[in-house]
């Protein structure tokens, strides 16, 4: 009887560790299956045509008297403004931004007998603000017309150009171009198994990257890598997105 329940229990132990041992390895085979894997990068790029431009006019004054540079400055900017209604901005987007009177006999790092020709330097400042963008282009180059009026007109503090253009619609384009690299993606890594021999699994993990709106001269040499905008100058902008996958492969 004893004999009979201990090869009972021997055989259902020997059954039950060559069960574990099958389903062991099914686990380990599905593990290294599911280990292999392919990363790869799909890219999507395309120009478009900037829909916002800011242009910044800076007027300058010199004078030994407050009220008559104001005066002058005043009359100044009237011609500016005048100007820009001629040739088709409307008044709203016309916009003062700044008025600044600088006093040299004020300023406490001058000399006490430093010879000082005005003692008043008066900057206006006027920003164009438009989706005219065409407009503000070429208008933008016409400054020799109002210097003919009498205007007179100060580059100072504009590092990044008097003209700025901006692309404000990236969230129209970003499904298409998100599919685009996906799909680039997708059919990089169906190349990379077919000549690797091996069969495409499924989609494991994705990453978007970021988008980048670039100059599209810049876009040229290599610049503005790392998600922001590179630069302001140029009307026509490169968009460029990079998507990260990673299939499993069988």
């Amino acid at each position: 009887m004893n004999s009979k329940v201990t090869t009972t229990l021997v055989v259902v132990a020997i059954i039950g560790l060559a069960l574990h041992g099958l389903i062991l390895g099914r686990s380990l085979q599905r593990f290294r299956k599911e280990d292999r894997s392919i990363s790869v990068k799909g890219f999507s790029e395309r120009e478009v045509q900037s829909d916002l431009a800011v242009w910044t006019i800076r007027t300058r004054i010199a004078d030994n008297d407050l009220a008559a540079g104001s005066k002058a400055m005043e009359a100044m900017k009237g011609k500016v403004v005048e100007f820009l209604k001629e040739n088709g901005f409307k008044p709203e987007e016309i916009i003062q931004k700044d008025l600044i009177v600088n006093d040299k006999k004020a300023q406490e790092y001058e000399a006490g007998n430093a010879v000082i020709s005005y003692r008043f330097i008066i900057d206006n400042i006027l920003q164009v603000r438009s989706n005219q963008v065409e407009l503000i282009e070429k208008v933008s180059r016409m400054t020799d017309e109002l210097l003919r009026r009498g205007v007179m007109l100060s580059n100072r503090n504009e590092y990044q150009g008097a003209v700025r253009y901006y692309y404000t619609k990236l969230g129209e384009i970003k499904p298409a171009m998100l599919t685009d690299a996906t799909r680039n993606a997708h059919n990089a890594a169906v190349q990379f198994a077919k000549e690797s021999s091996t069969r495409l699994g499924k989609l494991k993990k994705a990453n978007q990257g970021l988008f980048t709106v670039m100059d599209r001269d810049e876009s040229l040499s290599g610049q503005a890598e790392g998600g922001f905008a590179a630069g302001v100058n140029d009307l026509v902008k490169k968009v460029r997105v990079v998507v990260s996958v990673e299939y499993s492969v069988e």
